[in-house]
């Protein structure tokens, strides 16, 4: 038999998704060093709605896990999808506990985190441990005080999420049509715009907590974006513009930066500017990034660049948060003085990602996907496949 070659072309990359996803997480960082600076007032707030990027992370990766999975079904199994997952995210969220407990008694603080000084080590440990596996915190172990399911690392809260919609589209959602899909999105847009129009708030903010409250939070926040990011890459309505990652970056800069919309006595204002933003201007940049190219090699690099340190950045920077709150609260810094040192803590917090990405991540996930290819390989030898010795087969996947 003569040898041949079948290559399995890979998919187009996303290149201005990427680079969206660390403008992004970039803003979250601001965002977090912005609420010392308020005092935890939404109404006077700077970089107000920060907070709606992980709303945008949820309709992103819905959008690219479609993308690169909706096609593989028939020769992938459900644990192979779970695998893939585990691998690319778990890794740095491993890392992010360790940071957490690292940092976790230099955040000591008698009017934030009174706790801490006194906290046991091993419970500490023990937080951390169970963090690894993204398991929520009992409240007998929530060892800082503000009701977080991760204490150690809060924005863990939304990968926990991140998990559940995985499994959900696994499980379920991937077998719909996009009709079917489209009556479960419009169903999650009416959650979405009850709980942020007429609900109790105003907003999105929440779904950390171990409560039905918040876990309601969570699941409102989760199921919209998430499943018409899938809908939406299904669909393949891309929007074609000159200079779409500029544009995107200046959109979700926008979204991300404006002023709490009303006052407490019309908190529907700014629950109708959420629902807005999640429900029509998340998709539509989406579509426009996804839609766009990269014409400049050095624009290609900064997206690369941001788009490979935007998961470390968003993953790793909030125990520098949990510091710089309590120095700034503890000795009761200006704003004006502050502003040095929270600039310092966006520099650290890029740096640590791009650290953890190149010496941990990296080499981790790399390592990670060799053992599970070498397992693979190992389960067809001496099978059927072997009569096909003679043929050289090569292809090449788009993963994420």
């Amino acid at each position: 038999m003569s040898s041949t070659s079948i290559e399995i072309q890979p998919k187009k990359h996303y290149e201005i998704l990427d680079g969206l996803r660390g403008v992004a997480a970039i803003l979250v960082v601001a965002f977090h060093i912005f609420e010392a600076f308020g005092g935890g007032n939404r109404f006077i707030q700077i970089i107000n709605h920060g907070y709606l990027a992980v709303d945008f992370f949820f309709l992103l990766s819905g959008f690219v896990v479609a993308y690169a999975y909706d096609d593989r079904w028939v020769k992938m199994s459900q644990w192979e999808f779970y695998k893939r997952r585990l691998i690319r995210l778990q890794p740095m969220v491993i890392m992010g506990m360790i940071i957490g407990a690292i940092f976790y008694y230099f955040q000591a603080s008698d009017i934030l985190f009174p706790m801490i000084a006194g906290m046991e080590v091993w419970k500490v440990i023990l937080t951390m441990v169970i963090g690894f596996t993204l398991l929520p915190i009992p409240p007998s172990l929530e060892i800082r005080g503000w009701g977080e399911m991760h204490p150690l690392n809060g924005p863990a809260w939304s990968l926990f999420f991140e998990y559940i919609a995985n499994i959900l589209y696994a499980l379920i959602f991937r077998k719909f049509s996009n009709k079917v899909l489209g009556f479960f999105v419009l169903i999650f847009a009416g959650l979405l715009i009850n709980y942020t129009v007429f609900g109790p708030k105003g907003d999105v903010i929440g779904g950390w907590s171990l409560n039905l409250e918040q876990m309601n939070v969570g699941f409102t926040r989760l199921l919209y974006p998430f499943f018409a990011g899938i809908l939406l890459s299904r669909l393949g309505k891309l929007i074609h513009i000159k200079g779409a990652f500029w544009v995107c970056s200046i959109l979700i800069t926008i979204v991300l930066a404006l002023p709490r919309f009303g006052d407490e006595n019309s908190l529907w204002m700014n629950g109708l500017y959420e629902s807005f933003c999640i429900i029509l201007v998340f998709p539509l940049i989406v579509a426009i990034g996804a839609g766009g190219e990269i014409k400049s090699a050095v624009s290609a690099k900064i997206c690369k660049l941001l788009g490979d340190i935007s998961y470390p950045i968003y993953i790793t920077h909030y125990p520098l948060i949990y510091w710089f709150t309590a120095w700034f609260v503890d000795n009761k810094v200006s704003i004006g003085d502050g502003y040095g040192v929270g600039i310092g803590v966006l520099v650290a917090s890029i740096i640590m990602a791009y650290l953890c990405l190149k010496l941990y991540d990296e080499p981790v996930r790399n390592w990670l996907q060799k053992r599970s290819k070498g397992s693979k390989a190992q389960r067809f030898k001496g099978s059927k496949v072997q009569r096909f010795k003679g043929n050289r087969v090569n292809i090449k996947f788009y993963t994420f």
